[in-house]
């Protein structure tokens, strides 16, 4: 009987430029799939590369098929490509046939994931399918938790292997008519090597209907302060160590919680940790409508500021919203809006020869655009510039009605009595007023804060609030800070002396001192010095963690440095530091 094979050449050898003109769906193949892998397999592996000999069946199946994982690629619901998978869970991997173990220049471990089998079909050919694929397995892999990645390379293709970061690692075996060529990376090299190809997965995405339970890029994650942790360590079994560091690169209060915090927190404390809290923060929230003059109606509890941003950001905003924020500024604002959510998101540029100071008539300009949300954090970070509250108002007014405008105010009372906007967006249609009680109650660990806002705008996320959102000891916290308004008026003077004098010393230094009013100081370093990122490791081998500002804007420069305000001797343990770095860096 004479064996028929259909004409199935695979891709060609390169990273293909030819953009995918069909919509292509991406997914993991179910056992109809399966069935049509296999017999593109025999048409391609046995019938065109002589790899295996045909069979009546005109399909190729091996036994690891049952473990393999296969990612499929199909236009217009025909399967135009696959890639198999092999997890470290399967009792081999294909490469055992061809080299034993102890000759392998890599680890055989639990992290270990194998690549094969990469086959487009003829009509695809030439098209980009071939790299979708190879992204698609290594997405897989990555989100699967895999740290190396082997796979066996034809020779005639190996071009497209090496272009994704993998490397020959010097063993190479025949099968049939074809010679294959070993590889092996790293999941963080190969990681790395994509970063060349920004541009074409963009087109592949576009171009993708990605059916798989992991997105198709893997999300960011928003880089904050906090290294100061790598030092005292993340299991708290050697917290002794703090006082060997200073933790200058998170905004945490200098000074300890109201003597009425830390009294409720002693006393019940073993109570309070075994208790569950009010559900609803019911309790919480009416401490905080009284000390602010808005009803418990207005308020809406969480778990911090960031839990506030992505629960409601994330409800608010879809990929097609259009969002606009200040440059520089807090950066997980620009995290969720362009990384979690992927909507357009503009930047007001702040400029270094205003001090970084808002321009509320370019502001007031921009804000004509219509945008669905507005993010200003007032005062500003890293810049510690604060726009006075009655001007602010003013703008505020006059924004178009469609557009919700967030005011982030976690530093507010650094700026004084009556500059926060609780009342006036409790009585708005569209301003919401983030207010953690972090940084201002030194309540960093707690995780305590809200939004005050008219009722119609908190109602959607109510109903996505989870019960318990706020911890007991943290509601107890927050509830007894908010009884003691002169304890922390008089820590905002403190801090504004201590910050006054870190600024001096600072520019003692040579430094440029930004003028802000918070808790911390931006400071440009000399065009002629070092970097920012060189004094922040030097900083760091001497027990100092600083913030290196740079990645907060799109303008600071290399230059840039945020440093919290500490209390007077830590402070000038900074500044000793800081002149042995820049002396012998």
């Amino acid at each position: 009987m004479k064996i028929q094979c259909a004409e199935a050449p695979i891709f060609r050898s390169r990273l293909a430029s030819t953009p995918i003109h069909c919509s292509v769906t991406l997914t993991q193949a179910d056992d109809a799939d399966r069935e049509c892998i296999y017999r593109i397999r025999h048409d391609v592996y046995a019938c065109e590369l002589r790899q295996h000999h045909l069979n009546a069946e005109g399909r190729l199946t091996d036994t690891l098929d049952e473990h393999n994982v296969y990612l499929v690629a199909k236009v217009q619901g025909e399967v135009a490509g696959f890639v198999s998978i092999t997890p470290p869970t399967a009792p081999s991997y294909s490469i055992d046939k061809y080299a034993n173990r102890g000759r392998l220049p890599f680890a055989v471990d639990k992290g270990l994931y194998e690549v094969r089998l990469l086959t487009v079909t003829k009509p695809r050919r030439g098209r980009e399918l071939a790299t979708l694929l190879m992204y698609a397995a290594f997405r897989w892999i990555e989100a699967h938790s895999g740290t190396h990645i082997a796979a066996i390379g034809r020779r005639e293709i190996l071009d497209l292997y090496l272009k994704t970061g993998l490397q020959p690692v010097g063993i190479s075996a025949k099968s049939g008519e074809v010679t294959y060529d070993f590889l092996h990376a790293s999941v963080a090299e190969v990681r790395a090597r994509l970063e060349d190809y920004a541009g074409l997965l963009a087109r592949l995405e576009s171009g993708t209907q990605w059916q798989l339970n992991f997105p198709f890029r893997k999300p960011a994650a928003c880089f904050h302060g906090g290294a100061f942790f790598s030092a005292i360590g993340e299991r708290f079994d050697a917290l002794e160590k703090r006082h060997d560091i200073i933790n200058a690169d998170v905004l945490d209060a200098w000074f300890p919680p109201s003597p009425r915090v830390l009294a409720a927190l002693q006393t019940d404390l073993p109570w309070l940790l075994r208790t569950s809290p009010p559900t609803s923060c019911a309790g919480m929230a009416e401490a905080v409508a009284a000390a602010r003059g808005v009803a418990p109606h207005n308020l809406l509890p969480g778990a911090g500021s960031s839990d506030l941003i992505f629960r409601a950001f994330r409800e608010w905003l879809a990929p097609a919203s259009h969002a606009l924020i200040l440059d520089p500024t807090y950066g997980e604002y620009a995290h969720v809006l362009e990384n979690v959510i992927g909507c357009t998101t503009d930047r007001l540029t702040l400029r270094r020869s205003d001090g970084y100071q808002v321009d509320l008539a370019r502001l007031e300009a921009a804000l004509s655009d219509r945008y669905d949300l507005v993010v200003l954090v007032n005062p500003n970070s890293p810049t510690g510039r604060h726009v006075p509250r009655f001007e602010l108002e003013q703008v505020l007014r006059r924004v178009p009605s469609g557009t919700r405008v967030w005011i982030d105010e976690t530093y507010v009372e650094y700026a004084g009595e009556n500059q926060s906007l609780e009342r006036f967006s409790a009585a708005s249609e569209n301003v919401i007023v983030c207010k953690s009680m972090s940084k201002v109650y030194a309540l960093s660990g707690a995780r305590a804060a809200y939004l005050c806002a008219g009722p119609h705008q908190l109602e959607a996320l109510r109903a996505i609030t989870p019960p318990w959102v706020v911890s007991l000891p943290a509601q107890v916290a927050a509830v007894r800070a908010l009884e003691d308004a002169d304890y922390y008026a008089s820590r905002y003077r403190e801090t504004h002396a201590l910050r006054d004098g870190l600024a001096s010393d600072f520019s003692a230094l040579g430094w440029e001192v930004l003028p802000g009013i918070a808790n911390f100081l931006l400071c440009h370093l000399p065009d002629h010095g070092p970097t920012a990122a060189t004094i922040v490791q030097a900083g760091r081998e001497r027990g100092l963690f600083l913030r290196d500002a740079s990645l907060m804007g799109s303008h600071l420069g290399p230059r840039s440095i945020r440093i919290a305000v500490k209390d007077g001797r830590t402070n000038q343990r900074m500044v000793e530091i800081l002149r042995q770095v820049l002396c012998c860096p």
